[in-house]
């Protein structure tokens, strides 16, 4: 029979974080480094980005590195800037969070990290053009060029709705602000941001001179990810976090709809070269999601061992 302690053991392989993280001062004594680590690796499986690396100082510092990657400053100038730098660290740990959470089978929370991964998903295939992840500080000069739309409110020529209209008129003076209307910035409008910057320059009926900064050698690739970017977040899979009341108690998909919705998602998917990365059988829960993230971000995404890390450490803490 199982001691309590190989127990803890079983549910830290099992990233049962927060389960190990209540029972372990029953078991272990002096038990203060074990439950810091259970609650550094729960807010990541948990996606609280704003809280991944606070007060974690008992957990190593490589682990609180990486997860410091993964997330959004809360203040205009914090140093180093996250995922304002770049967005691949946090879709590795977004990919990491969908493969736990199907193993573990939350389909829950597993459909709302593939709904966080597409509300960003433009970001990430405009972070090389833009040399950030869309950092509101770094916005190019030529956004806002004579003659651009970028940002004006009411502008009945502009494609944007009017809740990106607000936000991308936000995002342009965001950087200025108190920490405050930042961290209520990011909290709201920023991914409406991201699907405007895909607009601009994939889906815009009436262009304007807001994308005349990008070099036109590049500016076919860029549209073509980013229409890439808008069309996984009208999928059948994305679809299912509003077609089922998802955290509302209602009604949870089951792993064969979530199979057969990305099943049909891919097919949609597959009308272009990137889109038709989808296709690939990369080994991931569900095949080719990494693939099609690395040819929306242009660079390799593949899913990140911060959360099977964090498991070995426990196990280390744990084992007498």
């Amino acid at each position: 029979m199982e001691t309590a302690r190989d127990l803890l053991v079983s549910l830290a392989r099992r990233y049962a974080f927060g389960d190990v993280g209540a029972l372990a001062s029953g078991v272990v004594k002096d038990a203060g480094n074990i439950e810091a680590a259970c609650e550094f690796g729960q807010r990541l499986l948990s996606l609280d980005a704003e809280d991944f690396a606070v007060e974690a100082r008992a957990v190593p510092n490589d682990l609180r590195r990486r997860a410091r990657a993964c997330t959004m400053p809360q203040t205009p100038r914090e140093q180093p800037r996250g995922a304002l730098e770049s967005l691949r660290p946090a879709y590795g740990l977004l990919l990491e969070v969908i493969a736990v959470r199907w193993h573990r089978r939350e389909l829950s929370s597993m459909v709302a990290a593939i709904h966080i991964a597409s509300e960003y998903l433009p970001l990430l295939a405009f972070e090389p053009v833009l040399g950030s992840a869309g950092d509101p500080a770094r916005w190019p000069e030529g956004l806002t060029a004579p003659g651009s739309r970028f940002g004006v409110i009411g502008d009945r020529d502009c494609d944007h709705t009017r809740a990106e209209q607000s936000a991308v008129n936000r995002t342009l003076r965001v950087a200025g602000e108190p920490a405050e209307g930042w961290r209520a910035y990011f909290d709201r409008q920023h991914s409406q941001v991201a699907g405007a910057l895909a607009t601009c320059v994939a889906d815009c009926r009436n262009p304007c001179t807001a994308m005349d900064w990008v070099e036109p050698e590049r500016r076919d690739d860029l549209a073509l990810r980013s229409r890439v970017a808008l069309a996984f977040a009208d999928t059948p899979l994305v679809r299912l976090r509003h077609a089922a009341p998802v955290g509302h108690g209602f009604g949870v998909p089951s792993p064969e709809e979530i199979t057969e919705a990305w099943e049909r998602s891919r097919a949609a998917m597959a009308k272009n070269g990137v889109g038709r990365e989808a296709a690939d059988d990369d080994g991931f829960p569900l095949p080719g999601l990494p693939s099609l993230f690395s040819a929306v971000a242009g660079a390799r995404v593949t899913p990140s061992t911060l959360l099977a890390d964090i498991s070995t450490y426990l196990v280390k803490l744990l084992q007498p």
